[in-house]
């Protein structure tokens, strides 16, 4: 059982500034029931997760569960307590050993009894704990996989594990934070029934955070409505969602229409990937197809299939084995290769915006400041003015090239690769060096205002944002420089119904305003209906379908999944 007493909690900004997260909140949660909550971003759900894990500490009230409480005057060693009854599964967590799938099992039972996971004697964990990993793998339907190594399971597969390590933990109640938002409707499916399958075998409480109401409907027994902290209603799962969804906006009546132009070309592409130890793991080939001006085209497909590799290639961050990826040159007749290191390569790169399923802001920086650099980046006349200095440094124009690629990377990953060969990332700013704040806060005011972006925000840091303005910040980063195309990986995944509603409209828009041409990866299919106008369904690594009837390849995409959660 577990119950929320009257809890309050607020945050401090940088500026002094307080935000009240959680506002008197009480909830209670019988034995067996699955609870979901539900809130648009910012809207406290994961705070009270947080609080009810025993990892954020409350200001007012009190959570109880099982039979251990605490309250705003409770020590650390009562919050760790906490801890011990519950188990928690966040969206984006991957945290595995790279041993078998049962010995990550066996490890973590071995740590509930002798409270080291990293120094398991597996002899001793087999002869004491061996059947009970056997039935935790048994509940999550990895039996057929347990002696593989978690490095080659598919997303949904590890997301399992994860659970079973969890479970191994015997918490009283198990708690989701957004379970699979970000996965395929394949690996959603499994994920959700195997929630199911441990709430009804071992009667476990489970609390599902979840803007999702696919996801509401098919879990939860009730849901509560979390709105700026506070609980404004609660009630049955389809009440709740349809209360939840009265606040989305209509689509806008905007018809993105391709043009007859091509500006985009894949030829014959193929690229296989090997495992050391697994021998092949996937081989992309004979992908041909066109883009048109201004065309939207979501790329779709189960985990693994291959399409984030196809989007990299398309971006020019991964080269294929064979085949290439052609772009028309902005304002000219002329084509190139965008894997041919170089000045044209360059002028395409500067028309091109890539926003990566893994996408980040730098956390202590400014929005202001990120903005600032990303039009030093991505400014018009960027390619000529780092021809200049790069001249003066002394760098080939390939070289140069080779630099600006860096750009569009995950900057975690820019950095790797400048550490590889011994330089600093400064060196980016160097040749790029980042635009004036004045004409930065003049650049960016049209896209603000149609992201619903207040101009306030523009001296926050990242970490102060909520997710809903994190995802249009970012978005933003690559709208401002007016790119002419635009590569998205899953990087809405995050959001709830009503922001996405709210960032698909601002895409629709900005794309006809500025003549923009996207090619983006999704898994949810409701976006991909309200935004594209051209579907290529991907599977191991073929195209398998390619299609302008939305709807129909949607569906087909839904009956491939065996989603049953999305037919409700």
């Amino acid at each position: 059982m577990i119950k929320v007493e009257n809890v309050s909690k607020d945050y401090k900004l940088a500026d002094g500034t307080k935000v009240k997260a959680l506002k008197n909140v009480s909830i209670e949660v019988k034995e067996g029931e699955i609870l979901g909550i539900m809130g648009k971003s910012g809207s406290g759900k994961t705070t009270l997760l947080r609080a009810i894990r025993g990892v954020e500490h409350i200001d007012e009230g009190s959570i109880t569960v099982g039979d251990v409480s605490i309250n705003q005057d409770s020590s650390q060693f009562y919050y760790n307590k906490l801890k011990k009854e519950t188990a928690i599964h966040l969206q984006r967590s991957f945290g595995l050993w790279p041993d078998t799938v049962r010995e990550n099992v066996l490890r973590k039972l071995y740590a509930r009894r002798y409270f080291d996971e990293g120094d398991t004697n597996f002899e001793v964990a087999e002869s004491e704990f061996g059947e009970e990993a056997d039935e935790i793998l048994e509940l999550v339907s990895l039996t057929h996989k347990k002696d593989h190594y978690a490095s080659v399971l598919s997303g949904g597969e590890k997301q399992r594990l994860i659970m079973a390590r969890q479970l191994a933990k015997q918490p009283k109640a198990l708690l989701l934070d957004e379970p699979a938002t970000m996965a395929c409707p394949k690996t959603k499916q499994e994920i959700l029934d195997a929630v199911k399958k441990i709430n009804k075998e071992l009667n476990i409480s489970v609390i599902v955070v979840s803007h999702l109401p696919d996801v509401q409907k098919y879990l939860a027994d009730r849901v509560i409505l979390l709105e700026d902290g506070e609980i404004v209603d609660e009630g049955t799962p389809d009440r709740i969602c349809d209360e939840f969804m009265e606040g989305m906006d209509d689509i806008v009546d905007i018809q993105n229409i391709a043009t007859d132009e091509d500006v985009i070309e894949a030829k014959d592409i193929f690229k296989r990937f090997y495992l050391l130890t697994g021998g092949e793991v996937l081989q992309i080939e004979d992908i041909n197809f066109k883009v048109q001006k201004e065309n939207i085209l979501s790329i779709i497909g189960p985990s693994g299939a291959g399409k984030t590799v196809l989007l990299r290639m398309l971006g020019g961050l991964d080269d294929p084995d064979e085949g290439e990826v052609l772009y028309k040159i902005d304002g000219e007749d002329e084509w190139a290769d965008i894997d041919i290191p170089g000045i044209n390569r360059m002028k395409i790169r500067s028309k091109l915006g890539f926003m990566h399923q893994e996408f980040a802001l730098s956390h202590y920086a400014t929005v202001l400041n990120q903005l600032a650099v990303r039009l030093g980046y991505k400014n018009e006349d960027i390619v000529k003015e780092a021809q200049e200095r790069a001249r003066k440094v002394g760098l080939s124009e390939e070289l140069l090239d080779s630099f600006y690629l860096l750009t569009d990377l995950p900057e975690t990953e820019a950095r790797d690769r400048l550490r590889q060969v011994g330089l600093d990332s400064d060196i980016l700013d160097d040749l790029f060096p980042r635009f004036p704040e004045t004409a930065t806060k003049e650049a960016v005011a049209d896209i603000f205002e149609s992201l619903d972006l207040d101009m306030d925000i523009l001296h926050r840091k990242s970490y102060e944002l909520s997710g809903g303005q994190k995802v249009r910040v970012m978005l933003a980063l690559i709208l401002v420089s007016r790119p002419k195309y635009l590569l998205l990986d899953e990087p809405f995944g995050d959001l709830d119904p009503v922001t996405l509603r709210d960032v698909t409209n601002a895409l629709k828009k900005i794309s006809k305003t500025y003549g923009i041409t996207i090619v983006m990866i999704s898994h949810n299919t409701d976006f991909i209906k309200e935004l594209s106008n051209r579907a290529i369904f991907m599977d191991d690594g073929k195209i398998i379908d390619d299609s302008e009837d939305i709807d129909k390849i949607v569906e087909n995409f839904i009956d491939f999944c065996h989603a049953d959660y999305l037919k409700g």
